[in-house]
């Protein structure tokens, strides 16, 4: 089984998915299902725990392959940017849990790929003012800061996370981070373990 967490940038899906990894009844029990991206690596990323970071020519490599689950690309101010799950062997839903990090749009390939029982949706949500102060905030705190890019990518999520397409993806359970970091962990920690039973 996949636990797949999604949300808007600025949701705090990171910093939730490494506390539920933690939580007591979870650690140890999941997984981490890492996929990769040719985008830098921002300051305190580790390099095979938020992403494998890779390059062009590799991910070209694993498409005449025919390893390329699901990707996609970002059209950002400093160029493409792909995001990207490979068959590389790593990943048996049916015998094993994961627990990993996407979009919709990865969640619906890597369910039509596996199949609808072997993926479980965890969408975070966050106030839109919340996430702008949380991006901003995240982006001050980098050696060089993309202010355009947080920009565009806050703009972006509206559309790739609206409500049509939260409906097509068939997602109905919702976790909000609006409050204590605490809170939201507890609760996608207690669904998690409710699963795992």
């Amino acid at each position: 089984m996949i636990f797949y967490m999604m949300g808007k940038s600025a949701c705090g899906k990171d910093h939730i998915y490494r506390a539920v990894a933690e939580e007591p009844g979870i650690q140890g029990r999941l997984e981490p299902l890492v996929i990769c991206t040719t985008r830098p690596m921002r300051l305190g990323e580790v390099n095979g725990r938020e992403y494998f970071f890779t390059d062009e020519k590799t991910l070209d490599d694993l498409r005449r392959r025919g390893k390329i689950i699901e990707e996609r690309c970002y059209q950002t101010v400093n160029g493409p940017w792909y995001y990207f799950t490979a068959d590389d062997g790593r990943i048996d839903p049916v015998n094993r849990h994961y627990f990993g990090i996407g979009t919709l749009v990865s969640y619906k390939k890597l369910r039509d790929y596996f199949g609808k029982p072997y993926l479980v949706p965890l969408l975070i949500e966050a106030d839109d003012g919340i996430r702008l102060e949380r991006a901003l905030k995240r982006e001050k705190k980098q050696q060089v800061p993309q202010y355009q890019e947080m920009c565009r990518r806050f703009l972006a999520d509206s559309e790739d996370f609206s409500e049509e397409k939260i409906r097509e993806a068939g997602i109905e359970r919702r976790f909000e981070n609006n409050g204590e970091l605490k809170d939201c962990v507890s609760e996608v920690a207690a669904f998690i373990r409710n699963m795992l039973k």
